[in-house]
């Protein structure tokens, strides 16, 4: 069983998002996603200082079977993103929810905090 963690939020596309408080949030891709990619082995990261809209790719994951677009939960200014996945990229199997987190964004809008999933509702579409 995949692991859904308590206390962040999840979007249909099976990103998560910590809220850090002060208008700032952390991504990165849930537990499920990392089993559906398989062994990740290359992680383009966004660029830091770019405003972006929800819905915007951001950067994208490379497995051995697939690359993957990550697409962005919220809209904002990333302001900080993981650069020990760059040499790293194996860590976002091994600790999605840790050390495998993606990007910190600053938010425009926070009011699209309540737009994503809690844990429960994101356990139910996993069941679905």
């Amino acid at each position: 069983m995949d692991e859904v963690r308590e206390g962040l939020l999840y979007t249909e596309s099976h990103e998560w998002i910590k809220d850090l408080g002060e208008g700032r949030v952390r991504i990165g891709i849930s537990d499920h996603a990392q089993h559906e990619l398989g062994d990740i082995v290359f992680v383009e990261l966004p660029t830091v200082g770019k405003d972006i809209a929800k819905g915007d790719e951001i950067g994208a994951l490379e497995s051995v079977k697939t690359v993957e677009p990550v697409y962005s939960p919220l809209s904002g200014k990333v302001v900080s993103v993981n650069e020990g996945l760059e040499d790293r990229s194996e860590v976002m199997n091994q600790s999605p929810y840790d050390e495998g987190w993606l990007a910190e964004i600053e938010l425009t809008d926070p009011s699209e905090l309540n737009g994503l999933m809690d844990s429960s509702s994101y356990t139910q579409t996993l069941k679905n």
